[in-house]
């Protein structure tokens, strides 16, 4: 680190848990973030602000006035543009000093598998059940630690799921992908713009963790926030060997007669 970087990320240097050396792997790593929007703003500018040195930025997605209330990555006079392109300018601003890579492209399995080899960790931001397995699914294949989070309404959730622990359930064990969940989004129930932010920064937290090797994780744990009563509560949420992921089955040698 150079004396700026000492200066910009004291703060972080000062606690005794990260230090220069878990600051350090923080420039030094890698994450994908896979959405651009409520969930993705709080999580690209928080790990952007703690200087995680390279951050890819997924979305197809262009700013409408209606992303305004929440996706605070965005600006009035980003509308029109593609999401990952005001994102990289408010990133800009916000650090100069770190690495930005965009996609305005779908996170299909193909894309996914590409860019997930090559992350330290991934984030989950988006918006429905086909995008997370796909991710789930390339994050299990290349052992690579996901953090998950969902926000709908006043109710949120958070996860991470590591698979490189052989104890860590996947984002599957939790949400069969064979399992007929309601996809419902907030274009048509709404949610509380503070809610994405609250998520967000948990997810960012984790993040952080895991690349630093930090405390705790939330690995085996699902943390759930009703924003109207302001109640967390947290589950726990074993490994399941007979998920279709990363269940025993699915690491089984094919049947042959």
């Amino acid at each position: 680190m150079n004396d700026d970087q000492l200066l910009r990320y004291s703060r972080h240097i000062l606690l005794d848990e990260v230090g220069i050396e878990a600051q350090q792997r923080f420039l030094d790593a890698h994450a994908l973030i896979v959405g651009a929007g409520g969930l993705g703003s709080p999580v690209a500018m928080y790990l952007a602000a703690s200087g995680v040195g390279h951050l890819t930025l997924v979305d197809e997605d262009r700013v409408d006035l209606t992303n305004l209330q929440r996706q605070i990555l965005h600006t009035t006079q980003s509308v029109g543009q593609r999401k990952v392109d005001s994102g990289r300018q408010t990133i800009e601003r916000l650090n100069p000093d770190i690495r930005i890579t965009t996609l305005a492209c779908r996170a299909d399995a193909a894309t996914l598998d590409s860019l997930v080899s090559d992350a330290t960790v991934v984030l989950d931001c988006t918006d429905n059940f086909v995008t997370r397995h796909a991710i789930n699914r390339a994050c299990v294949a290349h052992r690579v630690p996901l953090v998950s989070g969902s926000a709908l309404r006043f109710d949120g959730q958070v996860s991470t799921f590591d698979a490189r622990s052989p104890d860590s359930p996947c984002y599957a064990c939790i949400f069969p992908p064979d399992e007929n969940f309601e996809e419902v989004a907030c274009a048509t129930m709404g949610v509380l713009a503070p809610l994405v932010g609250i998520i967000g920064a948990v997810q960012a937290a984790e993040a952080l963790k895991v690349i630093g090797g930090l405390g705790k994780p939330l690995t085996g744990r699902l943390l759930m926030l009703d924003a109207l009563s302001m109640q967390w509560d947290s589950f726990r949420a074993p490994r399941q060997t007979s998920c279709p992921v990363c269940g025993d089955a699915s690491h089984s040698p094919p049947h042959t007669a």
